[in-house]
């Protein structure tokens, strides 16, 4: 993993456990890819104050999820951006904008699932 992964990685964490806000992150973020304009997030889909998006990683063998993200709606677009960006290959096919649109038409549940036989794990997105 590189250093750029790992810090970004950090950033999301952090939001995730609170530590910092929606804006700090995307400030940072920016910052790490060497924007010099102030952020400008497009606004969240109607109704998403209060809603996540929750993606989670299971490793079918032992059962123990290895990946459990929780992102506000209010960044989903920016999630999308870069799960797009740093997705494997086996995601050539995925259309990540379709997911943004079912996300933003206010989707709620399980909206993907996908069963990766080679590392054998499944992955879910779900809209909380």
């Amino acid at each position: 993993m590189t250093k750029g992964t790992e810090e970004r990685l950090k950033i999301l964490q952090m939001l995730e456990e609170g530590k910092i806000s929606a804006d700090e992150a995307t400030t940072l973020l920016r910052a790490m890819e060497g924007g010099d304009r102030p952020p400008t997030l497009p606004s969240p889909p109607a109704g998403a104050e209060g809603r996540y998006l929750r993606i989670n990683v299971v490793d079918l063998d032992s059962g123990k999820g290895k990946v459990n993200v929780t992102i506000p709606l209010g960044l989903v677009n920016v999630g999308l951006r870069m799960a797009e960006r740093f997705a494997p290959n086996d995601f050539d096919d995925f259309d990540f904008q379709e997911l943004g649109e079912l996300i933003t038409s206010g989707a709620i549940g399980k909206l993907v699932e996908v069963v990766d036989a080679e590392d054998n794990e499944r992955v879910e997105i779900y809209v909380e």
